[in-house]
């Protein structure tokens, strides 16, 4: 918490993205400004999907410009099988690949978490999310593709629409999958000296 008598802290959210926006909503944050971090997002040679998530998050925050009295927040959820990082379904094509490949199998949702405090320390978290789809039709997948909610999205689909009827089973963080885990991104920020009042249960 912020000590009596020194100026509050205020939250910067380096994203793009609504949905991180929207899902900070839910325990009570709002950021004060919203910066949308320009880095190049594509993979290194060999780099491990849980690395890769990590580098994203720790590049985006620190992408952006950081005043005074400010913290800064940025996520960035990969989705992965085993070794393999899956691209965001920037087409239709990519899209029916992706959602073949996850159809029937585990696969894992990480969702990395970068906070620069005020003082200008950083801390990142992790959330691995397993995530298990049943076997898709290509029916299935077809109709899905047509809805348009997973294009752009990491492993072409998004969890909060209509592609959590294909999920059999979770085990970790649904809103780390969505796009930012919330239990670790309120530790983080009450961490940091942000104070997060939204009241839990």
């Amino acid at each position: 918490m912020v000590p009596a008598g020194s100026a509050p802290v205020t939250l910067v959210l380096a994203s793009s993205s609504p949905r991180r926006r929207d899902l900070l909503a839910r325990i009570g944050v709002v950021p004060a400004r919203i910066a949308a971090p320009a880095i190049d997002e594509g993979p290194r040679a060999g780099e491990v999907p849980r690395a890769y998530a990590l580098r994203l998050a720790t590049e985006k925050a620190q992408a952006v410009a950081r005043a005074p009295g400010e913290i800064v927040l940025a996520g960035d959820t990969t989705i992965a099988v085993g070794r393999r990082i899956l691209p965001p379904a920037d087409t239709e094509a990519v899209q029916r690949r992706l959602l073949a490949l996850l159809s029937g199998r585990r696969h894992h949702a990480l969702s990395a978490l970068c906070v620069i405090d005020a003082a200008g320390t950083v801390r990142t978290r992790i959330a691995d999310t397993i995530v298990a789809f049943k076997p898709l039709t290509p029916a299935e997948i077809d109709a899905y593709v047509a809805c348009g909610e997973g294009l752009g999205k990491a492993g072409g689909y998004a969890i909060q629409g209509r592609a959590e009827a294909f999920v059999r089973f979770l085990s970790g963080s649904h809103s780390g999958v969505i796009g930012l885990p919330l239990f670790e991104a309120r530790a983080m920020l009450l961490t940091a000296g942000y104070p997060v009042d939204a009241p839990l249960g």
